[in-house]
């Protein structure tokens, strides 16, 4: 079975961020492929730890991404044909206590990885992960699309927001696409995913890392904001979408250094009542009750996102419906809280069995 083109059999990849959620999942999935994947991260940011209890043979390394001089002897050593820079401040609760961090982390942290590859020369591909909630939300029905306009109202959707116009400066000012191969040999993308769920997740104040602890500890789980709509996926189908977009910039196809969403389809456009309701359906011990947040904090009650680009363009599509990613997500943690079982290689197989059978372009 060939996976995206065998691009990334051999390839040196850094992922900045790796310890977490989504970083954790793709080292695993990078290190299935055979790429030779070196991990940049400040600390391990939860405990239980996915990356910590997956235990892969990479090379880690402890690093701020602040720290510019260190990401730099980093990039320049490994010299990575892609980065995949996913280290960030994640939390949109955590950016009104840490505003500073926040913009610190998700703006600084961008200019440092792009930086470090201008002045080294040398890596092929640039992925840059930033969020659905990068887009100026007005609250629309309509899903957002690539060219709308970049904002937010809280400190972590404006950072969110300006990492998206950093790369779009640093791509037209030192990595312009029509230069390629003439001043440069770096393609640069970003993408942004909605609300990605799956084992490992242990994040604070995140709807399902909260509701599977409370039914390990068989407590009644309070959902803050029962109303609020999002576009619900596994973890597995946006990191597919980055992989598929990082193979066509290893392939040099430049009209692919570009902004991409990676969301689900409408079906998969729930409210947190209507997700819990249905992961209940898995593990009985969940029990829940709903309150609306009367609060200061601003959180967006409706965000989702058109991936039409994705699908038309990269032939890009979702593999599981919400009621898989329900199914494995929450048998993922009752394993774990029942016997300890780590089920992340299971659900990889699986994912990658169903993406063959539907006939995924990244899969033959």
């Amino acid at each position: 079975m060939e996976l995206f083109n065998t691009i990334y059999k051999g390839k040196k990849v850094l992922i900045t961020g790796h310890t977490g959620f989504k970083g954790s999942w793709l080292s695993l999935w990078l290190t299935r492929l055979g790429a030779h994947v070196v991990g940049y991260s400040i600390d391990v940011p939860t405990k239980p730890s996915h990356f910590k209890l997956l235990n892969l043979n990479i090379t880690s390394i402890t690093g701020d991404i602040l720290d510019k001089r260190k990401l730099l002897q980093t990039v320049e050593t490994h010299k990575p044909d892609i980065i995949f820079h996913m280290a960030a401040q994640p939390l949109v609760r955590l950016s009104y206590e840490e505003p500073t961090r926040t913009f610190e982390t998700n703006i600084t942290g961008t200019v440092n990885v792009l930086e470090s590859c201008r002045k080294t020369r040398t890596t092929k591909a640039v992925l840059i992960i930033t969020s659905d909630k990068c887009y100026q939300n007005k609250e629309t029905v309509r899903g957002y699309q690539e060219d709308d306009a970049m904002g937010g109202d809280d400190p972590y959707s404006a950072s969110k927001g300006c990492a998206e116009l950093v790369t779009h400066a640093y791509r037209h000012s030192f990595f312009h696409p029509d230069q390629f191969n003439k001043t440069h040999s770096t393609l640069v993308a970003t993408a942004r995913a909605g609300n990605v769920i799956g084992g490992g997740d242990w994040a604070a104040d995140r709807l399902i890392p909260d509701i599977m602890k409370a039914a390990a500890k068989k407590e009644k789980m309070s959902i803050r904001n029962p109303h609020a709509v999002r576009p619900w996926q596994h973890v597995l189908e946006p990191l597919s979408g980055y992989l598929q977009l990082g193979q066509k910039l290893l392939e040099k196809q430049r009209e692919f250094a570009d902004a991409w969403n990676f969301g689900p389809s409408e079906k998969a456009f729930l409210t947190a009542k209507e997700v819990t309701k249905s992961i209940k359906k898995h593990w009985h011990e969940i029990d829940f009750t709903t309150e609306v947040n009367r609060g200061s904090l601003h959180e967006a009650t409706l965000l989702t996102l058109d991936s039409s680009k994705a699908r038309r363009k990269l032939k890009w599509k979702s593999i599981w419906d919400t009621d898989t990613t329900f199914e494995q997500t929450t048998n993922w943690y009752k394993n774990f809280y029942t016997d300890g079982t780590i089920l992340s290689e299971d659900n990889l197989d699986q994912y990658i069995s169903d993406a063959l059978r539907t006939n995924a372009p990244w899969v033959k």
